[in-house]
């Protein structure tokens, strides 16, 4: 799935700390399946939207998208130059090591803590095992292999990002305690009713050992079918431990970088900005929902990031553009705004940055 929306910042007055397992009052609303809460300036009681932002694609914009534009034919098989990494039980202290998985499921290991970003392992980014887009190169990281994981970061309920096969595979192993945004825990806890989840809108803080995860705004949207188009929320994390700033995104737009000024504005400079660069392809129906690696820069520069990391690509073929496209495009875009490549590089599967 992969049609998305807009925003703006939320309210000072809303932020909320939340504390693990502690929940949301409700109100009675039935006609959304996921989530029942007041309204407020980017939930009208029904749905979640983008204040100020504009509409996913309608279903006859899907139709000219598929049926009226030509899609680059990827290979069968794109491996990585970089072997399965086996990534370390702990990393303490200060220290931040990232090893890519593949598309937007990377572990990020700090303050002896290990957060995984919406874990994807399955052959396919679909609701069926035998139709969709499928896997061109393997996971860089074996499912055995992982560290302990402590925490999934969540980001929103398309199919290439909360992949439920994956999800119960983690939970069963690790007991991992899911962060997400509103009304993604109904659709986990339908398949997974023991899954430990903590939810949170934007704004809210989620408290734990030397990090406080913030759940941020993006310019993006839900749906897991037709009929639960921006029932459940979408959102970006920003990690806050005593030494760094770790901002990581799923999905996002970029809305002429309002996002990325205001984050700037209320937490400072980032350390390390996980941002995609892939899956943008036609501009005519991408542009509200997927960033190009021009605009991933941009978004690089307006955080005043020390570093950047590119993900979202080369794994999954969701749009039209080929599959090495983003490199060439984000190297280009380096280029014309004068910044090394060591500074914002596009990730391969088991691949690993450190700082």
């Amino acid at each position: 799935m992969n049609r998305r929306q807009f925003f703006r910042w939320p309210r000072p007055e809303s932020l909320t700390t939340l504390k693990r397992g502690v929940g949301r009052k409700r109100s009675g609303n039935g006609a959304n399946p996921y989530y029942n809460g007041p309204v407020s300036d980017h939930f009208d009681g029904r749905m979640f939207f983008n204040p100020d932002g504009v509409e996913p694609g309608s279903f006859a914009d899907l139709l000219r998208w598929q049926f009226g534009s030509r899609r680059a034919k990827w290979p069968k098989d794109y491996p990585s130059p970089y072997r399965q990494a086996v990534p370390r039980t702990r990393v303490t202290g200060s220290g931040i090591t990232v090893t890519m998985v593949g598309h937007a499921t990377l572990l990020i290991q700090t303050q002896a803590l290990n957060f995984l970003t919406d874990p994807v392992w399955s052959a396919r980014a679909s609701p069926f095992s035998f139709a969709g887009p499928k896997r061109v190169n393997r996971p860089g990281i074996d499912l055995d292999d992982l560290p302990p994981v402590d925490h999934v970061l969540l980001t929103h309920n398309h199919y290439d990002h909360l992949d439920l096969a994956t999800l119960g595979k983690i939970v069963e192993k690790h007991n991992s305690n899911i962060i997400t945004p509103l009304g993604n825990d109904r659709i986990i806890r339908k398949s997974l009713p023991h899954a430990r989840l903590t939810t949170g809108d934007w704004g809210d803080v989620v408290e734990l050992d030397n990090v406080n995860v913030h759940v941020e705004p993006v310019h993006h949207w839900s749906a897991r079918g037709f009929r639960d188009r921006r029932m459940a929320l979408w959102a970006a994390f920003l990690l806050e431990t005593p030494d760094h700033r770790i901002y990581h995104i799923g999905d996002t737009g970029y809305h002429s970088g309002r996002n990325y000024a205001a984050l700037r504005e209320k937490h400072g400079p980032v350390d390390l900005a996980i941002l995609p660069v892939g899956a943008y392809e036609p501009r005519w129906f991408m542009k509200g929902q997927h960033q190009n690696p021009e605009e991933a820069v941009l978004g690089h520069l307006a955080l005043a990031a020390k570093s950047s990391i590119g993900h979202h690509w080369g794994t999954f073929q969701l749009t039209n553009e080929e599959i090495d496209a983003p490199i060439v495009a984000l190297e280009e875009a380096r280029k014309k705004y004068g910044i090394a490549e060591d500074t914002f590089m596009a990730m391969r599967p088991g691949q690993i940055w450190q700082a």
